[in-house]
């Protein structure tokens, strides 16, 4: 008699979570990313004390252009230039159009085309949901990005030097020059998170997670093409050690570069005009690739009084300077520290865009905010500090962003 086939083992289910579960995921969560964040919480809300007094005491935003900073009350300069332009995406969509006004450089009337989309789409989002205004949704936005930023720079810098490193580089982020930005109506936190994460799952060989992440990145600023590169490189590495198969790197690679090629693209196709969105950039907003010609004649105008070029901002231009001489040296000692090339590669791609394009000059230090691997050599070199070293030097560096990243910047230049 022929016995029945035997039925294959059926697989057990796993436990769906418990409560106990949940709280021992939050604790360990909380154990590796809780250091990081309170610093990043507390430095961020040094400097942005600093800022808020400095611009109470400024006492001129009443008459001032809502446009373009000030309003009823002194904070409306947070939501000021770019952020006046990202609330009208949010609140009336975009209205992609080459409107032609003149000749010379500046050829076309300025229009929110210029501007991503994901960070204007998530203000309006959280405004339906939460029912708080733009400003609100958007200063919502900028405040959790920030966070969810410092916790990916930590997790990249932990990854490559230790953990009291990677909570260094996260008080690092709160203190950079051009930090203002990142508790404001600006994309600059948001891409800076996003960028952080992408490169972690880089790290972690997290294929499907860096690409789609890149691609999210693409959506929030042209900058990503930096990114996008880099994992690129990533890819390629990963392939020719035959580590992580093909079809995870290969993916990646394919996807990573939808988000950006996308927009452009379908600004181009609004336009009617396929080279539409950078002649938007140059002949709008005098913004486009001139490899460093602008640059150098504002090196040299500053360093030997000849010359001269368009928006300058006295301060703003001297600490950028000090900032674009400082490259060198964090490059070479970030290079010494041997991280993986895609952040190299990141990083330098991200640096020629930022110095070889035309600019308002004084932006460097919020441009160079992506670069966040040059905080690994700084964290390292810091974290050898005693304690209360480190507490006074990164207080002292908090109180001082207050005035710079936050006042210098929104009061007397151009964020």
């Amino acid at each position: 008699m022929n016995e029945a086939p035997a039925m294959p083992e059926q697989r057990r289910r796993e436990p769906a979570p418990t409560r106990a579960d949940w709280r021992d995921r939050s604790r360990s969560l909380a154990y590796r990313f809780g250091p990081a964040l309170w610093l990043y919480a507390v430095l961020k809300l040094i400097g942005f004390s600093v800022f808020m007094l400095l611009l109470e005491a400024a006492a001129e935003y009443p008459r001032r252009n809502p446009r373009f900073g000030g309003g009823a009350h002194a904070w409306d300069v947070l939501g000021s230039w770019d952020g006046w332009w990202y609330t009208q995406i949010a609140e009336l969509g975009y209205d992609p159009k080459l409107e032609v006004i003149g000749a010379g450089p500046w050829m076309y009337e300025q229009n929110s085309a210029a501007f991503f989309p994901l960070y204007p789409g998530l203000m309006r989002l959280v405004s339906e949901v939460t029912g708080l205004g733009s400003y609100g949704a958007g200063m919502l936005v900028s405040i959790l990005s920030s966070f969810v930023a410092a916790a990916g720079i930590f997790a990249v810098v932990d990854r490559l030097a230790g953990r009291r490193a990677g909570v260094i580089a996260a008080g690092v982020w709160a203190v950079f020059p051009g930090s203002g930005v990142e508790w404001a109506l600006y994309s600059d936190s948001l891409f800076v998170a996003l960028a952080a994460w992408a490169s972690y799952f880089v790290l972690d060989r997290n294929w499907a997670a860096a690409g789609f992440t890149t691609f999210v990145a693409g959506l929030n600023r042209p900058t990503s093409a930096a990114l996008i590169a880099g994992l690129g490189v990533a890819a390629l590495v990963a392939l020719v050690r035959r580590r992580d198969g093909v079809l995870g790197p290969v993916g990646a690679v394919l996807i990573a570069p939808l988000g950006l090629a996308g927009y452009i693209a379908w600004v181009c196709w609004r336009m009617g005009d396929w080279s539409g969105y950078f002649k938007l950039q140059r002949g709008a907003w005098l913004h486009y690739f001139d490899y460093g010609a602008h640059t150098l004649n504002v090196l040299s105008t500053n360093l030997l009084g000849k010359g001269s070029y368009v928006f300058t901002y006295p301060t703003e231009d001297l600490i950028g300077m000090l900032l674009v001489f400082s490259l060198p040296i964090l490059i070479f000692l970030l290079i010494r520290l041997r991280p993986p090339v895609f952040l190299v590669v990141y990083t330098l791609i991200t640096v020629v865009l930022v110095l070889g394009s035309a600019q308002i000059f004084g932006n460097v230090s919020r441009y160079l905010l992506p670069c966040f691997p040059l905080f690994l050599p700084i964290a390292v070199a810091l974290k050898r500090l005693s304690l209360p070293s480190l507490a006074t030097v990164l207080g002292v560096l908090a109180a001082a962003s207050g005035w710079y990243a936050g006042y210098v910047i929104f009061e007397l230049g151009i964020p």
